[in-house]
């Protein structure tokens, strides 16, 4: 019931993390402090996206958490811009990360985390109460049972969630692979400012059309673009391809992830939504953990591109399980 105040838990710890960064001396000590950080995400995250679902009213929900992503983006644009201009500016020569541009990047990081914090503590208000609309009736299928659980259709789709996280490793195998094609540190930023560009204007827009058309349709669109990506990824020898599979791989994002949780929200009754958000990205998190560990002995073991392969044929064998087993759900 108090979403904000976990939320308000989790921002604060990861920014009370951010500055030990600065400190770090050692690959132990950047575990511990990433280890305290994504403890925090995995505290906010969940209430954060129930506090979003019960701010919304059940019509306009894709479009609330289209434009929630769409702002979270925008600051990674911002962000992003900022650590390549420090870097162009320390090493205009090599345009590679140095320890005193990197130090600089984590002080200016600060800023906004704080920033962030005080904004939630003091504009951001609880709803009294959630929105009465908290299940479509097409969701439906034994109200009594979902007061006390969770029905067939939001099980179905963890499990499907499942298989398409396992072939979606971390983004960070994607800089591996640009690296991998020679691109510097500073042309990868670039890259990672276009990509959270194309996520940042598309996200609002998708979510306002899974409000009319349906979250699997929108979902399923968003996991052919990544499919494709993927494949891209795969078989690029790099150039210009590299740049444009980062825009369309931002658009899978503005797609896929505001739609994905808007989902979560129509398939849990407000009592249950905080619980069900948990269960979602605890399962996100177990499986993409599993997904980068298999997809780095990929890498190893195999080839960099094999990650990629694998990733693209499991995004399409999830996309037929959504449309098959959830299609008008």
């Amino acid at each position: 019931k108090e979403r904000k105040s976990f939320a308000l838990l989790g921002y604060g710890l990861s920014t009370l993390a951010k500055p030990f960064m600065y400190l770090a001396a050692a690959w132990g000590h950047v575990l511990g402090v990433r280890f305290v950080d994504r403890v925090g995400k995995g505290i906010r995250t969940s209430p954060r996206d129930a506090l979003v679902a019960d701010s919304a009213p059940a019509e306009e929900r894709g479009k609330s958490f289209g434009l929630h992503r769409a702002m979270d983006t925008a600051g990674a644009v911002v962000g992003l811009g900022i650590a390549a201009v420090i870097i162009f500016l320390s090493e205009p020569e090599t345009l590679k990360l140095t320890l005193d541009s990197y130090h600089s990047l984590v002080l200016v990081g600060i800023v906004p985390a704080v920033l962030a914090v005080l904004v939630l503590l003091f504009l951001v208000r609880e709803p009294k109460k959630a929105s009465p609309q908290d299940m479509p009736e097409k969701f439906i299928e034994n109200p009594p049972e979902m007061k006390k659980g969770f029905g067939t259709q939001f099980k179905i789709f963890l499990g499907i969630m499942i298989i398409f996280t396992l072939g979606n490793s971390s983004d960070a195998f994607l800089i591996l692979r640009a690296d991998n094609l020679g691109f510097s540190a500073f042309h990868i930023l670039l890259m990672l400012v276009l990509f959270n560009a194309v996520y940042a204007l598309t996200s609002r827009r998708a979510g306002m059309l899974s409000d009319k058309l349906g979250r699997t349709w929108v979902i399923a669109s968003g996991w052919f673009i990544y499919a494709l990506v993927y494949l891209g990824f795969a078989l690029s020898s790099g150039g210009w391809l590299i740049w444009l599979l980062f825009a369309f791989y931002g658009l899978y994002y503005g797609v896929a992830e505001g739609v994905t949780r808007a989902l979560v929200a129509d398939m849990a009754v407000a009592e249950l939504r905080g619980t069900a958000y948990g269960l979602y990205h605890g399962t996100v998190g177990f499986a993409l953990l599993a997904a980068s560990l298999l997809a780095g002995w990929m890498w190893d073991s195999i080839s960099p591109t094999t990650p990629f392969f694998f990733g693209a044929g499991l995004a399409a064998l999830a996309m037929v399980a959504l449309l098959v087993l959830l299609r008008g759900k």
